[in-house]
């Protein structure tokens, strides 16, 4: 799924373009309502915004709704509006570990809070937030809203936590575990699930694409962990071993 270095195959990158080639024409509408969404008469909003949003990123995650919504039998148009929210909240949460982290590199770009500052480069992911909040509004469904705000709150849980045991040399594997569960996997997790939830699917085709989810996003972030320590930077778009100097166990 785009992890490059990780294996010496093209596997990764194989399983990749086909997924993209099965919703390509639906990720140009998410890309566009992406777009619409940005705009303010503030100008720092879109400069912000506009610079994570324009640095790249495999858009895994709307890919993720568009390809479960189809899988479930979904003929819709509602699966385009949450692909857009989950990039959103993704994207959010890129600005925020960013001015966490101190990062200076994202996807090879320097990042947000290098070039506007911190302050500018949270309120501006806050604001993301906020404009995915619109689109599960919008979509209208309870359980919808209910998946995505709760992942939205288990991803800051898991930032908390990861903050809490870093450099703590007695940290477990399940601490670990729990860190990569919230911070990444959670939001894996609803990406999948929401389309099963708009396509009106048993509770059972729910839960299975609700473990997937999850269970692609853990594999997802250890792969991710893994390459901190051993891709090169023109490889991963960020300085090798960032983790290790911010104490992260």
């Amino acid at each position: 799924m785009g992890l490059k270095g990780v294996t010496k195959d093209n596997t990764s990158s194989d399983a990749f373009s086909k997924l993209h080639s099965q919703v390509s024409r639906e990720l140009e509408l998410v890309d566009q309502k992406i777009t619409d969404r940005l705009f303010s008469p503030i100008k720092l909003i879109p400069e912000v915004s506009g610079h994570i949003v324009a640095s790249g990123g495999k858009r895994i995650r709307p890919m993720l709704t568009l390809a479960c919504s189809k899988l479930c039998g979904y003929e819709g148009d509602r699966h385009v509006g949450l692909a857009s929210c989950v990039e959103l909240i993704h994207t959010a949460t890129l600005l925020h570990d960013d001015v966490i982290d101190e990062s200076k590199l994202r996807r090879g770009k320097t990042c947000a809070n290098i070039i506007w500052g911190n302050k500018e480069s949270i309120l501006v992911g806050d604001f993301l937030l906020s404009r995915s909040f619109e689109f599960m509004v919008e979509d209208g469904s309870i359980e919808v809203l209910r998946i995505l705000s709760n992942a939205s709150s288990v991803i800051s849980s898991g930032e908390i936590l990861q903050l809490s045991i870093a450099g703590n040399l007695e940290a477990s594997l399940e601490d670990y575990l729990e860190v990569i569960r919230s911070k990444t996997a959670a939001l894996f997790a609803a990406a999948c699930e929401v389309g099963a939830v708009i396509s009106d699917n048993s509770k059972e085709k729910q839960q299975a694409l609700q473990d997937y989810g999850t269970n692609l996003g853990i594999a997802f972030q250890l792969a991710d962990d893994i390459l901190d320590y051993s891709a090169p930077k023109d490889g991963r778009g960020k300085e090798k071993g960032d983790d290790f100097r911010e104490g992260k166990i």
